[in-house]
């Protein structure tokens, strides 16, 4: 039988936060030998301010810091290489927020008030960490479900779930 082993495996894949917001560390693998992490989602901010945009050199007209209509929803990885090979990827790219309605949304590096984005891209050594922002783009309605992590930009089978409900 399959699913036997799958419904063992699944309690280590999913976390839930905390009283105070910071959720269980998964140790999660990616696609390559030796590429193991460990993630720990620390902090979700709903809503988070964009950063002020620096003022342009010569200011003719004001395009806005961060366009688009919705709400910013900044979430806080902290992220330990416990594997033997370097991890290189981007986290925006490897973060999801699922809402309610189960529309996935794909992390971005906008940076917030909240704290420091993660750059587009990480490299730590064999136990090297690191803490950062991946910040999401959500309608204003859209009511927050889950956060997901999976390395190889999202794409490893390996997948961290967080319930944020």
């Amino acid at each position: 039988m399959v699913l036997a082993p799958l419904a063992l495996l699944a309690p280590a894949l999913l976390g839930t936060l905390g009283p105070d917001g910071s959720g269980e560390t998964i140790p999660l693998s990616g696609t390559e030998p030796g590429q193991h992490l460990d993630v720990t989602l620390t902090r979700v901010v709903d809503p988070a301010d964009p950063a002020p945009a620096p003022a342009p050199a010569d200011s003719g007209s004001d395009s806005g810091s961060g366009s688009g209509s919705g709400r910013l929803v900044a979430v806080e990885f902290r992220l330990e290489n416990t594997g033997t090979a370097a991890y290189q990827d981007s986290p925006a790219k490897s973060s999801h927020l699922l809402d309610s309605g189960g529309q996935r949304f794909t992390g971005s590096n906008t940076t917030t008030t909240a704290g420091p984005a993660f750059p587009e891209t990480l490299t730590l050594a064999p136990g090297g960490s690191a803490l950062g922002f991946v910040t999401f783009r959500l309608p204003d309605e859209a009511a927050l479900a889950a956060v997901q992590f999976a390395l190889n930009a999202g794409l490893a089978d390996d997948v961290g779930h967080w319930s944020l409900s």
